[in-house]
């Protein structure tokens, strides 16, 4: 029988895709970013970053455990299928544009924190 933190490990990840739909939905003009070169970037890698995060976290125990590579393919897939989505989305948003820059943005997000869960493992096993 599972916990009943094991029923909404999902909630944090659905919270986050919610999030980034209704920052996308925005009109160009309405979203005010401080004005410094690669902040729309930076934007994108770090709410990416969380999505991942989220996501590692919705898997169960035993998968990040005895999969920690099956844990990162699909946490990248996700984010780059959302992420691909995302600027499709935006397409269809007065002053917004698709660009291939937010995708690798995103995608790169998402490879920070593999790296970094990957790298907090390796460190809590040995110790």
């Amino acid at each position: 029988m599972r916990s009943t933190f094991e029923q909404y490990r999902m909630v944090p990840m659905i919270v986050v895709m919610g999030t980034i739909f209704f920052l996308s939905h925005q009109t160009g003009d309405s979203i005010d970013l401080p004005s410094f070169p690669g902040m729309d970037k930076l934007a994108h890698l770090t709410i990416y970053a969380i999505l991942a995060l989220s996501i590692i976290v919705a898997h169960c125990r035993e998968s990040r455990g005895n999969s920690p590579v099956r844990v990162i393919v699909t946490t990248i897939t996700i984010c780059l299928i959302f992420g691909i989505s995302d600027e499709y989305h935006q397409s269809f948003i007065p002053g917004r544009f698709v660009s291939l820059g937010d995708l690798i943005a995103d995608v790169s997000g998402a490879l920070l924190i593999c790296f970094a869960w990957l790298m907090y493992k390796r460190i809590r096993s040995r110790s």
